[in-house]
């Protein structure tokens, strides 16, 4: 049985790992901030089976909030063995781009308050030797589109974060791993067109929990993405420029 905390737990993708844990049976701690949503899923979550729900409204861009956060996850549970970071928003690039406000509200939201917690929970694992954190980047942070270029610098930011702190931790026995989700069907895409490259949350948490449980680095889900973003990386800036990607 696993301890696992999941911030961002209301997100579609979170919500389907966690039935997954749940059916095994593990502990789980659920961080959010829609008290609602939260109640349904730890009532939904117990009823199929997880050993213990418990669940915490908070606003995750109040930095000062996340230690104590995590201190309560860790008391409820009695240690922490996993954490999922699921949070995040997928900016609307053309009122970021002229809105300097809102664009560094975004990059706050999808990669400062992340580091914020990444910050806190490597510290705490590091002391304890052990522990797996995974965080949920994308593949819009392998390299910066116009389509979406003010969300994909905060993943990009966040991707390199996570590689940094993978290395420093190798050696105190913590695995970080950073998932990079491409065309995912969820609330926060119902705007997006859906094609044969779109895939549900559903079927990509199965790969997302094996990755946890293997202690992987890094994966793309759907896997394929990985050719995907290989070429778009190889592609000289001198033609990329000019595609409307």
């Amino acid at each position: 049985m696993k301890k696992i905390l999941v911030i961002g737990a209301t997100s579609l993708i979170a919500e389907h790992c966690a039935r997954i844990w749940a059916k095994r049976g593990d502990s789980l701690f659920l961080v959010g901030r829609d008290h609602n949503r939260l109640d349904i899923l730890t009532s939904d979550l117990s009823l199929r089976g997880a050993s213990e729900v418990q669940n915490y409204v908070l606003d995750i861009s109040k930095l000062n909030e996340h230690l104590s956060m995590l201190e309560k996850a860790a008391t409820s549970l009695n240690g922490i063995d996993i954490v999922l970071i699921a949070h995040g928003n997928l900016s609307d690039q053309t009122l970021c781009q002229n809105d300097v406000n809102l664009a560094i509200s975004e990059i706050e939201l999808n990669a400062l308050s992340v580091i914020s917690l990444l910050t806190h929970l490597a510290n705490k694992f590091e002391k304890k030797n052990s522990g797996v954190i995974a965080v949920l980047s994308s593949v819009a942070g392998d390299r910066g589109r116009s389509s979406n270029y003010v969300y994909g610098s905060a993943k990009a930011m966040l991707t390199c974060f996570t590689s940094g702190l993978r290395q420093r931790l190798h050696y105190s026995n913590v695995s970080v791993l950073t998932i990079k989700p491409a065309y995912i069907d969820t609330p926060m895409t119902a705007n997006y067109k859906k094609g044969i490259l779109w895939r549900t949350a559903k079927s990509v948490a199965p790969s997302i929990v094996k990755a946890i449980d293997l202690r992987r680095d890094e994966i793309y889900v759907p896997k394929f993405w990985w050719i995907i973003m290989t070429v778009i990386r190889l592609i000289p800036t001198t033609i990329f420029k000019r595609l409307n990607l």
